[in-house]
């Protein structure tokens, strides 16, 4: 069984991450980002990314959308890796917002 915790050398196939982030500021303001990705999408030189898409917490009488893909995983030690993303929110009450840095680990160097 693996679990957050596990040493895994090499690629788990059904895995996904989370995140918890705030938006950049615009317009005054920020909106919180709570995430959880896909599972792994297989890249052409054998490694993987992440799709997501989702809603902001509203904030400031209105939300904004997103849809995103993940940079590749990055081994971060103890087994585990990590995403960068960086994207941008949809235009809602006349402006959008920039969402970058890393997901939480998950199991595997890969």
């Amino acid at each position: 069984m693996i679990s957050k915790d596990s040493f895994v050398s090499g690629f788990v196939p059904e895995h996904n991450h989370g995140s918890v982030d705030y938006t950049s500021v615009s317009n005054g303001h920020v909106h919180q980002c709570l995430d959880v990705t896909s599972p792994p999408i297989m890249t052409q030189d054998g490694g993987h990314i992440h799709y997501t898409e989702g809603y902001v917490m509203y904030e400031d009488g209105h939300k904004h959308y997103y849809k995103a893909y993940s940079g590749p995983a990055i081994p971060v030690g103890n087994g585990m890796h990590v995403h960068y993303y960086d994207f941008y929110t949809t235009t809602d009450d006349g402006h959008n917002h920039r969402v970058q840095g890393v997901d939480m680990p998950a199991p595997g160097t890969k």
